[in-house]
């Protein structure tokens, strides 16, 4: 077993990165363009499936035998660490699962492979140490936020002995796999409560249930922002979500926000605080994206939170607008500026049954999303704790010991 020990005067070598990889390079769009894409083959990787510490398959493109044997240089293989190299995800940095393989990468993304006296999960891990320095260097040259392949080589990255390096690595992955784990169980239980939503209110509905608009079985509560000049409204300990905070917690309990506001700032402006456990959907933008506060939240004008209609029914008014999402999506992008509105609420219907029966879902659902809440705060924890080692670790501050 590994344990973390004092400084020792174990030896770590500089090297280029150029020096500890036998392939860096990105790829390029399939002929075609994205018009050619298909719905199945051969996974092309693009910058919105690398995130920082793992993988999404989210806009994953596929494309055909042909396609891929025309980017066969840039055939992604395991232990392979992608980077983003363009745009605002710049820097982001993963391994891709090998259940996604083989796969290629387009012209945003590059691959790194590591040569065999190095450990590919370390030099992972000191690219997302190196980070802010990846950052400062995407903004220099003529190209805005890129990284270019001779910046890449001539990164400096300090060496430990192999042995070494596998253990740091074993201690950060460990972190990383526990945080999988649970985002997969929260998935599934996730996917659990939709299906018995399904069951109780859909396959299961009877004839005698009253149709109702959505908008006539919750509370659409608008929201609002502090004017952002005065800095007595902000940074106080009130989270204030934005559509970003929004869409990067979709489907799940938002912890954490960017921006927070005080009590001064939320008098005065139209934003509300929503109590625990209430949903809150981006209406303007990226529309449709939805989650579920873990606190007392509030929210920008570009965002609707949504109470429940029948007593403290959080967790099936969240269901409900689970259910209803794509609808109100679809009215949604059939607007001029793909919003939704109170009238794009009230064009949904729904059969529903009797207050006393909705309850009882209430009460049979809980034990889900209380353990799904309990995930997502070990998931925090877990995360603080991997960045506050990964710095210390591959600096050399705090060393693991090797049995």
């Amino acid at each position: 077993m590994n344990e973390t020990v004092s400084l020792s005067d174990s030896k770590w070598t500089n090297y280029k990165l150029r020096d500890l990889t036998s392939k860096i390079g990105s790829g390029s769009t399939p002929r075609g363009g994205s018009n050619n894409y298909k719905d199945f083959g051969i996974s092309l990787i693009r910058s919105q499936n690398v995130l920082d510490f793992s993988f999404t398959t989210s806009g994953l493109a596929y494309i055909d035998e042909n396609q891929a044997e025309e980017l066969k240089g840039v055939t992604v293989r395991e232990k392979d660490i992608l980077l983003n190299i363009t745009g605002d995800s710049v820097a982001r940095c993963c391994i891709v699962p090998k259940q996604y393989l083989p796969a290629r990468v387009n012209q945003h993304v590059a691959i790194i492979r590591v040569s065999e006296f190095s450990d590919h999960k370390y030099i992972f891990y000191y690219l997302q140490y190196l980070k802010p320095e990846l950052l400062t260097n995407a903004e220099i040259g003529a190209t805005r936020n890129a990284i270019t392949k001779a910046m890449l080589e001539n990164i400096d990255i300090s060496l430990p002995p192999l042995s070494e390096q596998t253990a740091i690595a074993s201690v950060l992955s460990g972190l990383d796999d526990k945080i999988d784990l649970l985002h997969r169980q929260n998935a599934t239980l996730e996917k659990m409560a939709e299906t018995l939503f399904r069951q109780w209110f859909v396959e299961e509905a009877k004839e005698e249930w009253e149709e109702v608009s959505l908008f006539n079985v919750i509370e659409l509560v608008g929201g609002g922002t502090p004017k952002t000049s005065l800095s007595e409204y902000w940074d106080g300990n009130i989270k204030w979500l934005s559509g970003g905070d929004i869409a990067n917690n979709h489907k799940r309990f938002v912890v954490s926000s960017e921006k927070s506001i005080t009590e001064f700032g939320l008098k005065n402006c139209s934003a509300k605080l929503l109590p625990k456990f209430s949903t809150v959907i981006s209406a303007r933008g990226t529309v449709g994206k939805y989650c579920m506060l873990s606190e007392p939240m509030t929210y920008s004008q570009s965002n609707y939170g949504i109470m429940p209609k029948y007593k403290n029914c959080f967790f099936f008014t969240y269901l409900l607008v689970a259910h209803s999402v794509d609808e109100l999506r679809s009215a949604a992008y059939g607007s001029v500026f793909d919003t939704i509105t109170t009238n794009t609420f009230k064009g949904i219907t729904i059969n529903l049954p009797k207050e006393a029966f909705i309850i009882r879902f209430e009460e049979s659902v809980k034990p889900y999303f209380f353990k799904i809440l309990t995930n997502q705060t070990q998931i925090r924890t877990l995360i603080t704790l991997r960045d506050t080692l990964l710095p210390k670790l591959m600096s050399g501050e705090v060393r693991v010991g090797i049995n």
